[in-house]
């Protein structure tokens, strides 16, 4: 008998992961936290390992709820960066180190994390940050060899990131965009259903 998740196998490109660019999940990843993710990579290296967040998987948390100086200001979501340090709250942005010191450079318009005080100083000034800056709790990690591991036993599809798309808010839809970027050969993926199990 052939497997179904052998009819959605595809012939890999040959994208390497570095910070910058994505890991989309294949359709038939079970795993809790992963299922149908689009992780951004911050960090990547072969003697460390890798971490980054995953983008599509918003929370019932708000940055308001946490800082009640934020209470007058738009909701603010909170994403489920990942697994690790699920007590810690990061982020991501655009803003650069003139507006955030101490950021740390994804790419050159990509940074995560920063100097908090500066951030909040400049949203208490009026500034807008949407479309800007992306909070998570916890993030993704991967030990040195895992990730490397992970993509050659076809759970992950690299991909290159859209910069802007990156602070969007389309959950599952996210996912999809993702794979459809990916080329045509993934488009199979988006047929797979969520959970065979119900056909």
């Amino acid at each position: 008998m052939i497997s179904n998740n052998n009819i959605f196998k595809v012939v890999h490109n040959d994208l390497l992961p570095q910070p910058g660019r994505l890991l989309i999940s294949e359709p038939f990843l079970r795993d809790a936290y992963f299922q149908r993710s689009v992780v951004l990579l911050v960090e990547h290296s072969g003697d460390t390992g890798s971490m980054g967040f995953i983008l599509n998987k918003k929370t019932d948390m708000t940055i308001n709820m946490l800082f009640s100086e934020f209470e007058h200001l738009p909701e603010i979501p909170i994403y489920l960066g990942g697994p690790v340090a699920s007590n810690r709250l990061f982020f991501v942005h655009s803003l650069g180190n003139t507006v955030v010191p101490n950021s740390f450079a994804i790419n050159d318009h990509l940074y995560f994390d920063g100097d908090f005080d500066a951030l909040r100083d400049y949203m208490l000034s009026g500034n807008s940050i949407h479309d800007k800056v992306k909070f998570f709790i916890g993030y993704s990690g991967w030990e040195k060899g895992q990730l490397k591991d992970e993509i050659k036993a076809n759970s992950w599809a690299v991909g290159h990131a859209d910069d802007q798309r990156v602070f969007e808010d389309s959950g599952e839809a996210f996912w999809k965009h993702s794979v459809v970027n990916l080329g045509e050969q993934y488009r199979p993926w988006i047929q797979f259903p969520k959970d065979p199990f119900l056909n």
